[in-house]
């Protein structure tokens, strides 16, 4: 599994397990506008970060959180990419 279907299939498993319905995810979805609410968005970081092995918000001195899914999918994309420290 790539990144990119890493990151959809936890959005869709958090949304299961919370009972929340998510919108149709495309890259310029805004993230607000997912379905997720802020513990859905944090389960999925952390389910993430056990996946991959990374987490971009922490690492490297990461400044901004994303504003669409696309954007949240390269954070990760470019964090699996970089050398270990």
């Amino acid at each position: 599994m790539n990144v990119r279907e890493e990151v959809i299939a936890n959005f869709m498993q958090v949304a299961r397990d919370h009972g929340r319905s998510l919108a149709q995810l495309s890259d310029d979805l805004a993230l607000i506008d997912t379905g997720l609410d802020s513990l859905g968005f944090a389960i999925v970081v952390t389910r993430l970060e056990q996946a991959l092995g990374v987490d971009p918000f922490t690492a490297n001195g990461f400044a901004n959180f994303p504003m669409t899914l696309g954007g949240f999918i390269h954070c990760y994309e470019a964090a699996v990419q970089l050398p270990a420290s």
